[in-house]
């Protein structure tokens, strides 16, 4: 079994497993869930209040947690009738699409550079996905790796697969916490007033929609905060910026850059017809996940540490960065930003009602272009 180093035993059938690091802390019965999902709580229960089951030769309750280099003695027998998963079998152009996708891979995670326009995970009428590929980089003897976080299906870049079910408990726990640095790269229509800056604007599902879209909802918003500088600006036309979520809403890079009035280039879902650029600029969705920055499990040497890893530009974007006369080169030595101190309640509201109003401004300015009288012909009155 994966991750875990099996000793005979004389009694027959009798199985022991030394606990690995990447299990350490794990409760006996989530264990179980783990490595023996044929094993059934009321089982583990049964072999815990009758002493069959030990660890270090010690009675243990389904609740106590394990630590690593520790021995778990498991009786033979218990299987339930529940049948094994079965993986599903891939084809040679899925495994190749798969491979393609992959950039680096350690003993917890595989990191992967997800092309614009593939769903990270299924849904309806949605057949390929991230999610549906993962079996191409387990081995028969290895549990299936697992998503713990991600991306918009026309957003491309990092994404981080777990390989073992701890690991995968690992990374979630630091995307929930938010210590783990997310930095994005976008294309912007026109050009923010400050250079750089924080967008705190709540969200919530718009009405309506179907939860399909977000907008920004002073009253019953969730807090949402986004760190943003400008790299680089082609005139007042469009400007390339970086971009680093402080929380993790849907569509939250997409809604607060189109909520300041500079929609990301590509993005009609929030944008409209403002978020294309003339000329052979192109229209699909310029966000990319550019680099991520997080803490990582010990692994079977003892090494982990941080996990930082960066994604090529998609082929559209790096073409329309160079079209506009960016140097894609220039960002990536400088400093991620470090997030202010929070902000007093008070702050908050206020920060939230002068976004609100400057989206309010940019769309009164929308209807008022749309409500224009044409203009007369030349030589009519």
């Amino acid at each position: 079994m994966s991750g875990q180093n099996a000793k005979p035993e004389a009694t027959p059938g009798v199985r022991q497993f030394t606990v690995a690091p990447d299990d350490d802390g794990i409760r006996l019965d989530r264990w179980f869930k783990r490595h023996l999902p044929q094993v059934g709580f009321g089982m583990v229960s049964r072999w815990a209040r009758t002493g069959q089951v030990r660890v270090d030769g010690k009675r243990v309750k389904p609740e106590d947690r394990l630590a690593a280099g520790q021995v778990l003695r498991v009786p033979p027998g218990g299987e339930s009738d529940r049948p094994k998963p079965q993986r599903r079998q891939l084809s040679q152009d899925e495994i190749d699409r798969a491979e393609a996708m992959l950039i680096a891979r350690t003993d917890a995670a595989l990191v992967l550079n997800k092309p614009p326009g593939l769903s990270t995970q299924g849904g309806t009428k949605t057949t390929q996905h991230v999610d549906g590929l993962l079996d191409a980089y387990a081995g028969d003897d290895e549990p299936r790796p697992r998503l713990v976080h991600r991306l918009d299906k026309d957003t491309s870049g990092v994404l981080l697969v777990a390989r073992t079910p701890g690991s995968a408990a690992f990374f979630s726990k630091r995307f929930s916490g938010r210590s783990a640095k997310k930095i994005y790269w976008a294309l912007v229509v026109g050009v923010p007033d400050l250079a750089e800056g924080e967008i705190d604007a709540p969200l919530a599902k718009q009405p309506g929609t179907g939860g399909e879209k977000m907008h920004v909802d002073e009253e019953n918003g969730q807090p949402a905060r986004t760190l943003y500088r400008v790299l680089d600006r082609a005139g007042n036309r469009a400007a390339w910026v970086e971009l680093q979520p402080m929380t993790g809403r849907t569509h939250q890079l997409r809604v607060h850059l189109a909520a300041i009035g500079h929609p990301i280039v590509g993005d009609g879902k929030y944008g409209g017809q403002d978020a294309f650029l003339t000329g052979t600029i192109s229209r699909k969705m310029h966000l990319h996940a550019r680099r991520l920055i997080i803490d990582a499990p010990k692994d079977s040497r003892g090494g982990g540490g941080k996990l930082d890893v960066t994604a090529e530009l998609p082929d559209h974007f790096a073409a329309s960065l160079e079209q506009l006369g960016f140097d894609a080169g220039m960002s990536d030595a400088r400093p991620v930003a470090e997030p202010p101190r929070e902000r007093t309640p008070q702050e908050k509201k206020q920060a939230a009602r002068q976004h609100a109003r400057q989206y309010r401004k940019a769309r009164r300015g929308e209807r008022r272009t749309r409500g224009a009288p044409k203009p007369d012909k030349p030589g009519k009155r």
